[in-house]
């Protein structure tokens, strides 16, 4: 089957231009569009998210897209590089008109999706170098990471009741029981007494 794929930014777009390259290159090429698919939609709304998505995970094997050109697949480098590696597993041929790009079973398939996992890996490496710099940055800076122990309901609450949990334990109530007692296990009270240095 072929699909026609068009997409526009906002309503107030127009997609006759769209529709009438598709229209001509098909003639030329002796195909007939069996699908159109028309949307109004941000190229940044990742696909699986738009119509574009659920019609690629209803295509088959041997099914081709077309579209006026590759720009209209998504904004960015990355995401067209995932639908057309996807595209490119599953056998779905695609064909962009301006660009006259074709993607099938050829060596541009096997490029797009040798490339795809290379640009993947290297931005991954990327977000987790940026991560660990960022971090290094905050401990340099004397800030402590984590949420601080303070922040939680439970502590407040060993906080607030500090007086009362003293005198149970000093009349011989055990650690275990007053735990019990405020709902927290008993591990859990013993870190919050020694963080609030009380020497119990």
């Amino acid at each position: 089957m072929v699909y026609a794929y068009i997409r526009v930014s906002t309503d107030q777009q127009s997609s006759l231009g769209q529709e009438y390259e598709i229209s001509n290159w098909c003639a030329s090429q002796h195909v007939k569009v069996d699908v159109w698919v028309r949307e109004s939609v941000s190229g940044t709304v990742l696909a699986e998210k738009r119509k574009l998505g659920r019609v690629i995970r209803r295509m088959r094997k041997g099914d081709l897209l077309v579209c006026s050109e590759i720009s209209r697949l998504g904004r960015s480098i990355l995401m067209v590089m995932s639908i057309l590696n996807d595209c490119a597993q599953r056998g779905i041929a695609i064909h962009s008109i301006k660009d006259n790009f074709d993607l099938g079973n050829n060596i541009n398939s096997k490029i797009i999706a040798f490339a795809f996992a290379l640009a993947a890996e290297i931005e991954r490496n990327l977000i987790s170098q940026r991560t660990k710099e960022a971090l290094a940055g905050k401990r340099a800076s004397g800030m402590i990471l984590g949420r601080p122990s303070g922040h939680t309901r439970k502590y407040k609450m060993i906080r607030d009741n500090l007086p009362e949990i003293e005198k149970l334990l000093k009349s011989g109530a055990s650690k275990t029981e007053v735990a019990a007692s405020f709902g927290i296990h008993r591990n859990t009270f013993a870190k919050y007494l020694k963080s609030l240095k009380t020497g119990l």
